[in-house]
């Protein structure tokens, strides 16, 4: 076999391929005992017609298209590898020329991964912002704390926010009643935001027995985008009694014996989240500024699959009816034709952002350890509620094992950069970002938080 790789564009190539008919007899062999086994000729067992017999029956033609068929993905990827082509997504196949007994030759056009030329990677600075934590913070933490061991009493009031309310509802749309918006005894919150635009208003001041009625839009649903009339009954109102924040409820609530113990861990706690929100926000402008200070030509045929695949996405929960989304859209004051903008804008940016911390994995030698890809497994189970058997399982159907590796590997591209990043606050003191991106010399089982800072940035496209 002889093969040629033809540059088109620096995301995209064309592979020549020329396959003399000596090296296809495997792949006649399993064409004609395939062909056997589906045709049946008088005085033979299925399979065992020989090959002069099938072709005097079926003719040339079928052997060879089944031949052909077998032979080019193969050849294909026999060429790849040989010429160490780096590619993305699928083929498009062109046979050249086919003669009998002779040679095969065909071509595959497909995007490639460009050859990208990096900037200094230790020349990056950002500025993020300071960690402020206040006492009304820690003081919000409790009262949420607090509120999971709350219980709720009648009372004989008007409803306020805050309120739990048992209600019902119903709504109509040009007088026609919209089954789907019809509930009976819901548990709803007041102020929580839970439920459609206007309900709070409705609700606040009424007392239990009275019917309200207000106009609002529909947002999902086959009148999605459309205004309703929405009649809301409020059959009970409750509040909330939270217990006192003593030490009773330290010693009930936590591990702790004292009131101030649990405040001084709930502090510890904030902290620490907001330090992984600095974390993120470095991990964000040190990729920003590395996709301005480097060209990624971006491939066509893998831009078009991450759009369509993000619009697919959006458009699941509709039914992939294009008229609700659209509506829905609209009650979000956006059009469709913004929103084809805004998801050509993101898909753009993901794939640069792929490409170049692939081109940084390999200068910088990535490599990825089963711990590692194991831990991202059990993460991504734990995000959709599944055990990381069945998620390994939904994977490798999908065919999506590899990507996942991909993922873990562009993390940790992306961590090495930060690494090396200068990173200041608001107030100009440097911030020592290691415990959640690790040293320069990171350890082989490294922390959860540094793959979970940076997972979001390196999600794979379609390959």
């Amino acid at each position: 076999m002889k093969s040629t790789v033809e540059q088109l564009s620096p995301t995209r190539v064309k592979i020549n391929v020329e396959v003399p008919f000596d090296e296809l007899k495997p792949n006649f062999d399993r064409a004609y005992r395939k062909i056997a086994q589906q045709v049946r000729i008088p005085g033979f067992r299925p399979g065992k017609a020989p090959a002069r017999v099938l072709e005097s029956r079926i003719g040339r033609g079928p052997v060879l298209d089944e031949v052909v068929n077998e032979a080019i993905p193969a050849k294909y990827i026999e060429a790849v590898r040989e010429n160490e082509v780096r590619t993305l997504g699928n083929p498009e196949f062109d046979v050249t020329k086919l003669e009998d007994r002779d040679v095969l030759e065909f071509t595959a056009e497909v995007d490639v991964r460009p050859e990208i030329e990096l900037p200094d990677l230790e020349g990056f600075a950002v500025t993020v912002d300071d960690v402020e934590l206040t006492d009304a913070e820690v003081d919000e933490q409790l009262d949420e704390l607090r509120a999971r061991f709350g219980t709720l009493t009648g009372v004989e009031r008007p409803a306020e926010t805050g309120d739990f309310v048992s209600i019902d509802l119903a709504a109509t749309v040009d007088g026609e009643a919209v089954e789907e918006a019809a509930t009976t005894g819901l548990s709803y919150e007041i102020g929580s935001g839970q439920l459609v635009d206007g309900i709070d208003e409705a609700i606040v001041g009424a007392n239990a027995g009275e019917t309200k009625t207000f106009t609002t839009q529909l947002v999902a649903g086959e009148h999605a985008g459309n205004d309703a009339e929405v009649t809301v009954t409020v059959q009970s109102v409750k509040q909330r009694e939270l217990p006192e924040a003593d030490d009773e409820f330290a010693q009930m609530a936590s591990e702790f014996d004292t009131i101030e113990e649990l405040k001084g861990d709930l502090r510890d706690r904030l902290g620490r989240v907001k330090k992984m929100q600095q974390g993120v926000q470095a991990r964000d402008k040190v990729l920003d500024e590395l996709l301005e200070r480097t060209e990624v030509p971006i491939p066509e045929k893998v831009l078009d699959s991450e759009i369509e695949n993000r619009k697919h996405d959006a458009i699941h929960p509709f039914d992939h009816d294009e008229a609700q989304f659209a509506q829905a859209l609209e009650a979000e004051g956006r059009t469709l034709e913004e929103f084809d903008a805004e998801t050509r804008t993101e898909s753009e940016k993901a794939v640069r952002t792929q490409l170049l911390l692939d081109t940084i994995a390999d200068k910088e030698e990535v490599s990825v350890n089963d711990g590692e890809l194991t831990e991202r497994i059990i993460y991504q189970a734990q995000r959709f509620g599944i055990s990381p058997d069945e998620y390994v399982q939904r994977a490798q159907q999908s065919g999506q094992l590899t990507a996942i590796y991909a993922d873990v590997r562009r993390g940790k591209a992306l961590a090495s950069v930060v690494r090396k990043a200068t990173v200041t606050d608001g107030s100009g003191a440097t911030v020592d970002l290691s415990e959640l991106f690790g040293s320069d010399e990171p350890a082989a089982d490294e922390a959860p938080q540094e793959t979970q800072v940076t997972d979001e940035a390196a999600k794979t496209p379609a390959e």
